[in-house]
């Protein structure tokens, strides 16, 4: 298994067919996860298409993953945790100014992504929101209020994606003290060929 450190994030290939396992290691820990097609870069994963053609914001085991052009980009076929959210941006340094006021603020998620991506020429503007694993986000019935909760994730717990065609993977660890219950943790990795 492949480790990312806390508070940074990785790129890779995954081909279609492959499975790809992320695990939380020590639990409470978000991973930001993004794909665009390996042959066509400009297309990409799209929550809005994912949530609209699923009929729900809790998305788990059994649940196709579109892209901007409505094309499936992957599956989830296993699923300890169940609660994941494909609401909320990637963690930047904006947020850590907007939101918690940091005068220094790290990069974030997004900066993370950016940086991993780069190798395969995708740019910041082309980053879209991702799918943040573990990450328990709620939203109140009535106002619409959205509230960041600590994960539903325990030590071990994973999700498994399987590819419906060729990708491009950005994944983190995420940066955000909110979504992680105030600590940073390392996030697994493996393909499963």
């Amino acid at each position: 298994m492949n480790n990312i450190q806390p508070r940074s994030g990785t790129s890779f290939i995954l081909k279609k067919g492959q499975r790809l396992k992320v695990t939380d290691i020590k639990g409470e820990q978000v991973s930001d996860l993004v794909c665009f097609n390996l042959n066509d870069k400009e297309e990409y994963l799209s929550s809005g298409r994912t949530i609209d053609y699923a009929e729900t914001i809790f998305l788990t085991t059994g649940h196709l993953f579109y892209s901007n052009r409505s094309n499936v980009m992957f599956e989830i076929v296993e699923d300890t945790v169940g609660r994941h959210d494909f609401l909320l941006t990637p963690c930047s340094s904006d947020t850590f100014r907007i939101i918690y006021g940091h005068t220094d603020p790290h990069r974030g998620c997004f900066g993370n992504l950016c940086h991993a991506l780069d190798e395969y020429g995708i740019k910041p503007d082309d980053i879209p929101i991702t799918f943040n694993l573990f990450m328990h986000v709620t939203v109140d019935g009535d106002s619409g209020k959205v509230s960041v909760l600590p994960p539903k994730s325990k030590a071990g717990d994973h999700i498994i994606i399987e590819a419906k065609m060729d990708l491009i993977v950005g994944l983190t660890a995420c940066s955000a003290e909110m979504s992680n219950n105030y600590a940073f943790k390392p996030i697994g990795w493996e393909i499963l060929d």
